[in-house]
């Protein structure tokens, strides 16, 4: 009786008789002989059907058969070097071939289509060997957060999706009802996670956010994935040594279990491979110095070839910003001390230089932008009720948070990486659309 196997093991069994079961990619007809690409949602492989083989039931259905049937193939693995595949290599000799569901005409051809057609088409353009690889970095990169910070001492505690404030800002909320009451999908669940830390020292939530933010461009979406660590006892300092340390590990252990995945993406791993302890430090004063001299000598930047735009001290930087940044560096960089008008209410100002914050973004090189954002938080309750003023937010929904630094109050930081922007990073992807299973991005919500 033949082996059911997955396809992803197909070089462990050589010689042998094995049962796959799967869904046609391809299918080309060459008369007696009908090859066929199979997928099984752990691979691709080649199948081969010589008519003198099998029954001829078995090739009539071999024959008839179309993109995305789901199909039954028992054969024997054989090695050849020719054959197309995820592994590449080998190929399965067919003993029999049944049909389980014949699909109609499929939407998606082996052929360049436009993007809005392909999100029209999601929940399909899912199966093509592209996504498939991306879909699976994804859920490399997630197991390897959790391993880091399970393995690092911190506790993951799941925060609130309905939210009675804002956190990062009044005009990006999503607002809903709660039972005659406003409220209000989480921005981020780094307030809940701050009480966290007194129960807990070092914590992390991992979850959907939500930004209503009217952007179009390739980094932003409507609905995203963070993880958000929160560390008690951590100043700015101690923070970024965790994050350089943490994105590293990421970084190398998606090269190491992901090569195959990183292959079909085409991806040049050469300046991942760089991504080690320690990070470029690049303070906001140094970092607007550099942007404005390579606005003067008019660089260019990707991947509109756009001239560098200047930038006044106190603004925040841009994506060309950004790109122009990241790509003096060859590993990521970390750009500290951001002008506290620019962040949110709750980051620690410096105590000799107010204007500025003690809080940092991590860039990514090759132009993926901000990958991480954090601070050390303000640890003093007056300070605290200080900035919620100056930001116009009101005191009342803000009273528990306030309660923290009233009862065993220290030193504390976090930071949020969002999960999309680090897929992008690592794959190599133009635009944020194709890092997640189902994407929300500005104006569409299908499927």
């Amino acid at each position: 009786m033949a082996k059911r196997i997955r396809l992803e093991h197909i070089a462990d069994h050589v010689g042998e008789e094995v049962e796959v079961r799967g869904w046609v990619y391809l299918h080309t007809d060459k008369g007696r002989l009908q090859f066929i690409r199979l997928r099984d949602g752990s691979g691709f492989t080649q199948v081969v059907v010589f008519k003198k083989n099998v029954s001829p039931e078995a090739f009539q259905a071999a024959r008839r058969v179309t993109q995305e049937s789901s199909v039954i193939v028992v054969g024997t693995v054989r090695r050849e070097p020719r054959a197309p595949g995820i592994p590449k290599g080998y190929e399965i000799d067919a003993r029999d071939f049944q049909i389980v569901q014949l699909a109609e005409e499929y939407p998606i051809q082996p052929k360049e289509h436009g993007v809005d057609f392909l999100l029209d088409h999601r929940h399909l353009w899912l199966r093509t060997p592209r996504q498939w690889a991306i879909m699976r970095v994804r859920a490399e990169i997630i197991r390897a957060i959790s391993d880091w910070l399970d393995e690092h001492g911190f506790l993951r505690v799941d925060t609130p999706i309905l939210t009675p404030s804002a956190a990062e800002g009044t005009t990006t909320l999503f607002e809903t009802d709660y039972h005659g009451r406003p409220a209000y999908l989480a921005q981020t669940g780094q307030l809940y996670n701050e009480a966290n830390i007194f129960a807990f020292e070092r914590v992390y939530c991992f979850g959907p956010t939500f930004r209503a933010e009217k952007s179009k461009t390739r980094r932003h979406l409507q609905e995203f994935w963070m993880v958000e660590p929160e560390i008690a006892w951590c100043t700015l300092e101690d923070l970024l040594e965790i994050e350089e340390q943490f994105v590293s590990y990421i970084v190398q252990r998606v090269l190491e279990r992901r090569a195959l995945e990183l292959e079909v993406l085409e991806r040049d791993t050469s300046l991942l491979e760089k991504v080690e302890p320690p990070f470029p430090r690049l303070h906001y004063d140094e970092a607007v110095k550099m942007i404005n001299e390579a606005a003067k000598r008019g660089e260019r930047v990707p991947p509109n070839n756009e001239v560098v735009p200047p930038i006044e001290w106190g603004d925040d930087f841009g994506a060309p910003h950004e790109t122009y940044i990241a790509a003096q560096f060859e590993k990521p960089v970390f750009v500290h001390h951001f002008p506290t008008q620019v962040k949110a209410f709750y980051m620690e100002p410096e105590p000799d230089r107010p204007e500025v914050c003690r809080s940092a973004d991590l860039l990514a090189p090759e132009g993926y932008g901000e990958i991480i954002g954090g601070s050390e938080r303000i640890s003093d309750p007056d300070k605290l009720i200080e900035a919620l003023k100056r930001h116009n937010l009101p005191l009342e929904p803000y009273k528990w948070y306030i309660d923290l630094r009233r009862y065993g109050s220290v030193p504390h930081s976090g930071f949020g990486l969002g999960i999309e922007r680090t897929v992008a990073w690592i794959c190599g992807l133009h635009h944020v659309r194709e890092t997640i299973p189902f994407p929300r991005v500005l104006g569409r919500l299908y499927p």
